[in-house]
């Protein structure tokens, strides 16, 4: 079995509980910054049980989301009727997934953490299929993070660092971007304080 098979059903174990691994309610950095986002089609990466997909549609964006895991996609679609919105939930695989060329208005990483190597390529890609004026919104655990117990991975080649997005977004006009501490809570998967890196980043 490869390694992103293993990846799959480890979230997918995860996911298959009744209850939502990471709450219902959205990001609290995307929460308070949306407005930031360009209005149109919206793409969020890595999206889990959707709480930040079906967030969005609330707001009157067009919201794809996509998930490695079926179970979690399935508890986005669900998520999404009771909340009586539309959200297109697909399941896929960030590796090689086809994110296409001057496509999305937005695309949103929260705690999106994938090995370094595949990364930079899926940072690489995600500045190329956004549309003029698009803007990426992401949060993500820094290497401080290791040893709090509040959630996240705990091997720093998962982990981000504003110097590190600095160079893997090269290209786009960065709105803010700043490491702190903050306190996470978002279901039992993220609670605590944490060590994050916040970013808004605009093509021009």
């Amino acid at each position: 079995m490869d390694q992103q098979s293993t990846l799959a059903d480890q979230w997918n174990s995860r996911y298959s509980q009744s209850e939502y691994f990471y709450g219902t309610e959205p990001n609290q950095f995307l929460k308070e910054n949306f407005g930031s986002l360009s209005r149109g089609k919206v793409l969020c990466i890595a999206d889990g049980e959707g709480r930040n997909s079906v967030f969005l549609a609330q707001q009157g964006f067009e919201v794809t989301s996509v998930d490695i895991s079926h179970a979690g996609i399935e508890k986005t679609r669900r998520l999404a009727d009771q909340r009586g919105v539309t959200v297109d939930a697909i399941v896929g695989d960030l590796t090689e997934f086809d994110l296409g060329k001057n496509t999305w208005n937005g695309v949103v990483s929260i705690f999106s953490h994938l090995p370094s190597a595949i990364r930079q390529d899926l940072h690489r890609r995600i500045v190329d299929s956004l549309a003029p004026k698009g803007t990426v919104l992401l949060e993500a655990y820094t290497v401080d993070q290791i040893g709090r117990g509040t959630g996240g991975p705990q091997d720093p080649d998962y982990l981000m660092g504003k110097e590190m997005l600095r160079r893997e977004f090269s290209g786009l006009e960065f709105v803010y971007i700043d490491e702190r501490e903050r306190n996470v809570v978002e279901g039992a998967g993220h609670t605590g304080m944490a060590a994050v890196v916040q970013m808004i980043a605009r093509k021009k």
